[in-house]
Order: structure tokens, then C-alpha cells, then sequence
């Protein structure tokens, strides 16, 4: 195990607007813009955080013309956001798991 590692890629879900985008792209690809209109975040911020998402390959992005589309990696991260709602649901009732 490599806590450095595991620490600098889970850093990325305990940030609140890094998690608000995350969340946004939970439900499909989106452009920087769409994204901080549903963040409520200045494009400036999120396009910084989803540059750092973009390198921990948290997400995926695609060039169509002159716009990028972001979405989350298919392969490693939707199923284990899948596998942590899962456990949320069965193991962290009534804020049970609140820090």
C-alpha cells in the first residue's frame, strides 16, 4: 500500500468543489461551462480543479471543436463511486459516518 498515493487520490473526493463536480459529471459528460453552472462556481475554479482531476485520470476528456467535454473514468472510478454509494446507503445511516 502506498498512503502517499491513496492520500493525494483521495484528497480529490474530500474537496467540496472537486466532490460538486464529480457528482455533476455523475450524471453525464459536460462542458467546463455547464459544469459551473451546476457547481455554482466561477469556470475559473473549476476549470483549475478539473486540470488536477484530469491528471489523478479521475476523469476523461474529449475534444469536440473548440470545447472539451469532461465525464468520469468509466473504467476504475464510476464503479467504485457505484461500490461507495452502495456502502453509504447500508453502513452510514443517520449521519452515522459524519466525521
Amino acid at each position: 500500500m502506498k498512503s502517499n498515493s491513496y492520500h493525494a487520490f483521495f484528497m480529490n473526493f474530500a474537496n467540496k468543489t472537486k466532490m460538486a463536480i464529480i457528482a455533476a459529471l455523475m450524471a453525464g459528460s459536460l462542458s467546463a461551462t455547464e459544469i459551473s453552472i451546476k457547481v455554482n462556481e466561477e469556470q475559473s475554479k473549476v476549470s483549475h480543479n478539473l486540470r488536477k482531476l484530469s491528471h489523478c485520470n479521475i476523469i476523461d476528456v474529449e475534444r469536440k471543436g473548440k470545447n472539451r467535454i469532461y465525464s468520469l473514468n468509466k473504467k476504475t472510478v464510476l464503479p467504485m463511486l457505484d461500490i461507495v454509494e452502495k456502502h453509504v446507503r447500508n453502513h452510514c445511516k443517520s449521519g452515522r459516518c459524519v466525521g
